[in-house]
């Protein structure tokens, strides 16, 4: 059982500081004078800098974090992790996706003595060899011609981390010539348009379609799934359905009933949460497919960098460590119930989205491991946008509204840099311009003093006020690859991890998903009665049998 922070005299102490910082109105301008201070909060790993010296964190509240985290226990809860044990208590398994992605040499055994790095390497080479076929031309569809397109089904996490690693990588310089003009499309979405939107330019005959479904069950995908495979059967008939589709997939019986074969089944495992399988067959066959092995084997390679910096860094110098540290004195302590990631680069467009979901979906509990219910919130509401985009659209709340803590990211290069003769400055330096200058806006704020001194007329000094005392760290980082995109994930990842240890509540499982799911099954058989045999709704409460009537009329 993990203990919790609720109690303990790190804890207190915390919350005494957290009091005393509001009583007496301490200002990050003061903070950041401090330089001693900003020092130790700028940490650097292996070219990637963290500087967390913008944080509403006083000198004297850091060391107050680092006892908290021992008196959670911290270091020997990650070793749980690391070593297999079933810290998702709740579903009694193991937790193990930095096995996903560890080198071949490597062992990390589940909860039963198995050797989950040979499960995984085995299919690994599986992927490479159906993906170098497919992109070689050496398997091809039904009609004899190459597949140079794909599809891939799922939601959720079958969806969301595939697609972030996509979107990353589709202007890096090495990625962009592996792919050599293949296309990569997501279905998710139960509704039609996704469909459209997704089949929309693409010809059967050149189309790979890859579902992705633990037990193949899964409501939305296993539709969409026979949409696709309808699509596929209606212009080149049923018997091209084995070699136009391929399956992720637990559940090999379902699979081989759908018309999948066998062989074109790649496996996944329990102890992989759906949030955190992106390094899994469900993001590596679509990743490899599009991109090569390669690419998707450095991006492995990055997320396992960053794995054994937080199996083996101390606390004090361990970003996820120091980044879950202070995601949970903001939360827990300055009672900010939100928090923003805002990457300065346009590559990392589906990062915000897929952080939502490893966050949301493993901290939005309402009980500890125990059962007992918690006694303050956990778990920040997750949003954002690449910069500059977010400064046009809701960084004037951050700035003037709600304090909003954030995290920023940028790049010392460019995936596509362009400098153009004349200009002050290259594109990618104007956009760390504001990279650079977001932060400190937050942080400082303009005073009515400086409005006056700048000869803003009386009655508009209020309006030009910044408070600022607004938190922000900042994460430097050298480019995105795929080596480095593995780094990011994996921080992320394990930030959410450090912060649930600390909460004491099971990061692991998602039973918040399950009640939607059962009343969508009663609407469901409602509608299909209405649809085909008439029946009146009934068995639903006032409002949803009005609106669903409405729906049917």
């Amino acid at each position: 059982m993990l203990a919790t922070a609720e109690k303990t005299k790190a804890a207190q102490l915390l919350a005494t500081a957290a009091s005393a910082m509001a009583q007496n109105e301490v200002h990050l301008r003061d903070l950041m004078s401090d330089e001693a201070r900003c020092t130790k909060m700028i940490v650097e790993v292996d070219g990637m800098i963290l500087d967390f010296s913008r944080q509403r964190i006083p000198t004297e509240v850091l060391p107050q974090l680092f006892d908290l985290w021992s008196e959670v226990d911290g270091a020997s809860k990650i070793q749980a992790m690391k070593s297999g044990m079933a810290i998702n208590s709740t579903e009694d398994r193991s937790v193990l996706h930095h096995a996903l992605r560890a080198a071949r040499e490597s062992v990390y055994r589940d909860k039963d003595g198995v050797n989950t790095v040979e499960l995984v390497w085995e299919v690994l080479d599986k992927i490479k060899a159906f993906s170098d076929k497919v992109r070689s031309g050496e398997w091809v569809g039904a009609t004899g011609k190459a597949l140079t397109d794909v599809v891939a089904i799922g939601i959720g996490g079958s969806y969301l981390g595939p697609e972030f690693v996509y979107e990353a990588l589709r202007t890096d310089k090495a990625a962009r010539e592996a792919a050599g003009g293949r296309r990569l499309r997501f279905l998710a979405n139960v509704d039609p348009i996704d469909v459209a939107r997704a089949t929309e330019g693409l010809d059967p005959e050149t189309t790979l379609v890859v579902v992705v479904s633990k037990t193949f069950t899964t409501a939305e995908t296993m539709l969409n799934a026979r949409t696709m495979r309808e699509w596929i059967s209606k212009k080149l008939g049923s018997d091209a359905v084995a070699k136009h589709m391929v399956a992720v997939s637990t559940n090999t019986a379902k699979v081989v009933e759908f018309g999948i074969g066998e062989e074109n089944i790649f496996g996944f495992w329990n102890w992989v949460g759906g949030r955190y399988s992106v390094c899994s067959a469900v993001g590596v066959v679509p990743l490899a497919l599009q991109y090569g092995f390669e690419v998707v084997a450095d991006f492995l390679s990055g997320a396992r960098a960053m794995d054994d910096h937080f199996f083996s860094a101390p606390a004090q110098a361990n970003l996820p460590v120091l980044m879950g540290l202070v995601g949970v004195w903001n939360a827990s302590y300055l009672g900010f119930p939100t928090r923003a990631l805002l990457p300065y680069c346009q590559a990392l467009l589906k990062l915000a989205p897929h952080i939502q979901q490893v966050d949301m979906e493993s901290n939005g509990k309402r009980v500890k491991v125990d059962g007992s219910e918690l006694q303050g919130d956990a778990g920040p509401v997750n949003f954002g946008e690449p910069g500059t985009n977010g400064q046009h659209s809701f960084y004037q709340l951050m700035h003037q509204g709600r304090v909003v803590p954030a995290d920023f990211i940028g790049f010392k290069e460019s995936q596509q840099p362009v400098e153009l003769e004349g200009e002050v400055v290259a594109n990618h330096d104007e956009l760390m311009s504001n990279f650079f200058a977001q932060p400190d806006a937050l942080a400082f704020g303009k005073t009515a003093e400086e409005c006056r001194a700048q000869g803003i007329p009386e009655n508009l000094v209020p309006h030009k006020v910044f408070t600022g005392n607004r938190p922000s760290s900042s994460l430097l980082i050298e480019k995105l690859d795929a080596f480095q995109l593995g780094r990011i994930l994996s921080l992320f990842e394990h930030r959410t991890a450090v912060e649930g240890f600390v909460w004491g509540i099971n990061s692991f499982d998602q039973w918040g998903v399950e009640l939607g799911k059962v009343l969508a099954t009663q609407v469901r058989s409602q509608l299909s009665k209405s649809r085909k045999e008439g029946a009146d709704v009934s068995g639903f409460n006032y409002s949803t049998t009005k609106m669903m009537k409405s729906y049917l009329s």
